[in-house]
């Protein structure tokens, strides 16, 4: 009897139609007051980790999460909208404490307390400018002892080294009235992010999201979180204005080197001599790419002479780029074809743990190795060829002076690798009319200025097994 009456209803409930509750009510949950937290090529979260009625305490992490993006040197700014100042901070520090700010302004006026000390206060501007600390300070108990600090301001994109695209820092902030309570914390407003040689951020206001989980720093499985987190997302944008580097294009196959573009990364308002801004960069011979641009008129005109290149004064302007990166075609064979990058530092910079990246639409599927370099695909962009310093190789030094510094030029910063394609996947590429040559080029994360032109040779055949002789009609291939 039980048996038939269970299924008996049991049939009933299935061939019921469903019908709303007009009584249910939906349960709110913690998770719903808060915004979900968003992807962006960089994020820095502010978790409030103490909180006291006058005061307390934040944890501020920058997070890098573009394969190609950087930042060297990061300048961090804000701005606080209710009178808030940081007295202490460990992991970083503000480039200015302007006392003047602390006296002159609201915070003198409400702490009176002698004592307050004033002179102690990390800084009391409202748009303070935040900086890392060098390596040294890693583990000093006052200044350092922050997971992800102190490493001078440098942040690799994590397909380079995970370890180093984070930095952290941890601050002490006080309030003013009417917030003088545990619960009511505002973050700054107005995030801005920038760096030496970088890309340029374009930053959202900062979005309340779900406190933070920090792992227990004894390695137990105990998980503290947050008393308040926000989430700042910031993602890479056209840059306004110019580059700082640029690319020259050469080939085995066209004696003529295609240099950097003029004023590639922009020109001085004033210049002497008077150069022309619009008109294209005369071709070079190769061993011209080694000196400054300075010193190349010489070489630039005779080359012109000895290819009946036409020239008109006035002639025209330099790049004015600090680093340049020459692509050259080094070889096409019957199953493969190889290239070789340097790059020059023309800048009193040294880049460390420099990297750039290459952007092969065509030639990418053969990609092979590279041979000086640490090189890798990069996981997410299609096409893009990742390339480091090995260890011990990792710097990019500064120009420097030449022997003998009273007649020789000044010598470039340089480094320089071969790289191998197969033609396995790429069957029917042709290297001499372009295809081998990158249509991005990217060092330190920000996009380098492209020639217009690249060399090809005129009626060129179908590679042979060997390497092509040097044809002797050459001409360039507008882009």
């Amino acid at each position: 009897m039980g048996a038939r009456f269970f299924h008996r209803n049991l049939k009933r409930m299935l061939h019921s139609p469903c019908t709303k509750d007009p009584t249910y009510k939906p349960k709110i949950t913690e998770d719903t007051r808060f915004l979900p937290r968003l992807e962006g090529d960089l994020t820095m979260t502010y978790d409030v980790t103490s909180a006291y009625e006058s005061n307390y305490l934040a944890l501020v992490t920058i997070s890098n999460n573009n394969p190609i993006g950087r930042l060297d040197n990061w300048n961090l700014t804000w701005e606080w909208e209710r009178g808030e100042f940081i007295y202490e901070m460990k992991g970083a520090q503000t480039l200015e404490q302007d006392l003047n700010a602390c006296f002159n302004g609201p915070a003198a006026s409400f702490y009176q307390d002698p004592k307050f000390d004033f002179t102690q206060v990390m800084s009391c501007q409202k748009k303070p400018t935040i900086v890392d600390l060098p390596p040294q300070l890693a583990n000093d108990t006052l200044k350092g002892k922050i997971e992800h600090c102190c490493r001078n301001g440098i942040l690799l994109p994590s397909v380079m080294d995970s370890t180093k695209s984070k930095a952290a820092f941890q601050l002490q902030v006080f309030k003013l009235p009417p917030d003088l309570n545990r619960t009511t914390v505002y973050p700054p407003l107005n995030w801005k992010i920038s760096g030496v040689l970088n890309p340029d951020y374009q930053c959202g206001q900062p979005r309340r999201v779900s406190p933070t989980q920090f792992p227990d720093p004894y390695g137990t499985s105990r998980v503290t979180s947050a008393i308040a987190s926000w989430q700042v997302v910031c993602n890479i944008t056209t840059k306004i204005g110019s580059p700082h580097c640029c690319v020259s294009f050469s080939a085995y196959y066209n004696e003529s080197v295609v240099p950097c573009r003029t004023c590639a990364c922009g020109c001085p308002s004033s210049i002497k001599p008077s150069c022309n801004r619009d008109k294209d960069a005369l071709l070079l011979p190769s061993n011209a790419l080694l000196i400054p641009f300075e010193n190349r008129t010489l070489k630039a005109l005779a080359w012109a002479d000895i290819q009946h290149f036409p020239v008109s004064p006035p002639l025209p302007c330099a790049d004015y780029c600090g680093v340049s990166i020459n692509w050259h075609v080094y070889g096409d064979y019957r199953k493969g074809w190889s290239a070789r990058i340097t790059l020059f530092n023309w800048d009193n910079y040294t880049f460390a743990d420099w990297f750039t990246a290459i952007e092969l639409p065509k030639a990418f599927p053969g990609y092979q190795d590279v041979y000086s370099f640490n090189g890798t695909a990069v996981p997410g962009l299609n096409n893009t060829i990742f390339m480091q310093g090995k260890p011990g190789l990792n710097y990019l030094e500064a120009e420097t002076n030449g022997t003998n510094p009273a007649v020789d030029y000044m010598v470039p910063g340089k480094q320089q690798s071969m790289i191998s394609f197969t033609k396995k996947q790429t069957p029917g590429i042709n290297i001499v009319e372009g295809e081998g040559f990158p249509t991005k080029v990217i060092f330190n994360g920000e996009e380098c200025s492209l020639p217009h032109a690249f060399p090809i040779a005129a009626g060129h055949s179908v590679s042979v097994s060997m390497p092509t002789f040097l044809v002797s009609f050459m001409f360039l291939f507008l882009l």
